[in-house]
């Protein structure tokens, strides 16, 4: 099914016009004093029956920074809702309607097609960005030149912050936190994985959280993207592995902060999201170890996701796995000095 594609004002005579330059990828400026400048950032926020949340993203996303940007949104819902028909008509935005749910990755990827900005955002529509956060992340990404991805501290309602930049998964690690994560969120295995030990810093990491990160659009394109095959989840972390092999970094920026409301598109089927995590958890896994000799230990490993698919189907309300271990009160205190 072709995209639908609606762009900022659809009724005035030059509708045709505007529909066919949305199609085309052309930038959308941001309203009011930069209106007519070139935007220096493209925002692609997915959206999945967000018509509730999705103008408070944009309203907040306006006081995130003071650079020009445009916003494209892919709504992967089956239907449009009636709110998030309204953002695709305010001035900075453009609305995509793949007509099918294409999973994050895919979505992300089809907003950031034809960008001309050097920076992207990808965003979860149930993001709420505090005042200043984008320019936070630039000036940050100013201080990393071989930086090509930056996550801002994450908080989570209930005041705890979010391990959003943690390391590559490694058989060991992975082992147990996969084991202990949900029933003893302190352990070794997940602290040192999740980096959840000490306060929070600037520093590089294996990946960063996809619901919310600046790229560099020349180190997003020069990897290709989100890898397609991974419907929902594991999608970041192997966009973090990619942009590590590609000889960028990851930057985890505590300074510039958002909160996340966290599921409002997987809370509706949160048995079918835990599932689709298990699936891409594998995916990610079994990739790291190929060829015919290590096919027993992808055998191992699947087996071993399959038990744990069964105890989160009994016993987890969702498929977040171990609780955050962090307060937020911490990025009060936060530094800005670059680590390694």
């Amino acid at each position: 099914m072709p995209l639908e594609v609606t762009t900022p004002g659809a009724g005035r005579a030059d509708r045709t016009d505007d529909r066919r330059a949305g199609e085309a990828g052309a930038p959308v400026r941001r309203a009011g004093e930069n209106m007519g400048v070139e935007p220096e950032i493209r925002v692609v926020v997915v959206t999945f029956r967000s018509g509730e949340i999705i103008g408070a993203f944009l309203d907040s996303l306006a006081k995130a920074t003071t650079r020009a940007y445009e916003v494209v949104i892919v709504d992967n819902s089956p239907k449009l809702d009636a709110g998030t028909g309204a953002a695709g008509e305010r001035p900075e935005a453009r609305l995509l309607r793949p007509g099918r749910n294409l999973g994050y990755g895919s979505a992300v990827n089809r907003g950031a097609a034809g960008a001309g900005a050097p920076w992207l955002v990808i965003s979860n529509a149930d993001i709420a960005f505090q005042p200043g956060a984008l320019d936070e992340l630039i000036a940050a990404a100013r201080r990393w030149p071989g930086g090509g991805a930056f996550g801002p501290g994450i908080t989570n309602p209930d005041g705890a912050l979010y391990p959003s930049a943690r390391d590559l998964p490694s058989l060991g690690r992975g082992i147990g936190h996969a084991l202990f994560g949900w029933c003893w969120p302190t352990n070794p295995w997940t602290a040192s994985y999740r980096r959840e030990r000490g306060a929070p810093r600037e520093m590089t990491a294996g990946w960063l959280s996809g619901s919310c990160q600046l790229l560099r659009r020349e180190a997003f394109e020069a990897v290709g993207g989100f890898d397609e095959s991974y419907f929902m989840f594991m999608e970041d972390v192997d966009l973090g592995r990619r942009i590590r092999a590609a000889a960028w970094q990851s930057v985890y920026v505590p300074t510039a902060v958002v909160e996340h409301l966290g599921g409002h598109s997987t809370k509706r089927s949160s048995r079918r999201m835990v599932v689709a995590h298990h699936r891409s958890m594998f995916r990610y896994l079994s990739r790291q170890y190929p060829g015919p000799g290590r096919a027993p230990l992808r055998l191992l490993l699947g087996v071993g996701l399959g038990a744990r698919l069964l105890l989160a189907l009994a016993f987890a309300k969702d498929s977040a796995g171990a609780k955050a271990t962090r307060s937020a009160e911490l990025l009060a205190d936060r530094g800005t000095t670059p680590g390694t």
